[in-house]
């Protein structure tokens, strides 16, 4: 028998892997553009983290985590999500303690326990941007402008 990849994941071959790389490379830039930088969190963290942060009683929590117990005995979950990890980083490092407000961008794998379907994988990328520290709305539109630009760059219309 023939060993594959698991259910809900997918190679990316040297023959479309330049693609990949045209989109990351197009959100690291845009992403600069704004005066984002790069913040990188573990591929695990603490499933404590994701319970409180994501909420106990979500789906997510309940049904798509990756969740095993550590050689120590402790509860690790591959990441679901990104955000919550962000926040942690932004606390644990004191980000707080810097100019604010904190523009992050991420580029990363993140691990969800679904129904593989069209468009939906157990394993998958997840960009995404975070502003912490500032109490404006513009940071919403700062947002908003990004994920435009992002689209409009790489030829999407909507």
């Amino acid at each position: 028998m023939a060993i594959k990849a698991p259910r809900g994941t997918r190679d990316v071959l040297p023959g479309e892997s330049y693609k990949w790389h045209y989109v990351e490379d197009m959100f690291r830039k845009i992403c600069s553009q704004f005066g984002y930088r790069e913040i990188r969190t573990p591929v695990f963290e603490n499933t404590e983290l994701f319970q409180r942060g994501v909420g106990e009683t979500t789906d997510v929590v309940q049904k798509e985590m990756y969740t095993f117990e550590d050689r120590g005995g402790r509860s690790i979950t591959l990441k679901p999500e990104v955000t919550a990890p962000v926040v942690r980083a932004y606390i644990e490092h004191k980000l707080y303690a810097d100019v604010q407000p904190v523009k992050a961008y991420y580029a990363t794998p993140c691990f969800r326990y679904e129904r593989p379907q069209s468009g939906r994988l157990r394993a998958f990328h997840q960009f995404g941007i975070e502003i912490l520290g500032s109490p404006y709305a513009s940071a919403d539109a700062d947002v908003i402008s990004l994920a435009m630009l992002f689209f409009e760059r790489l030829g999407l219309k909507g």
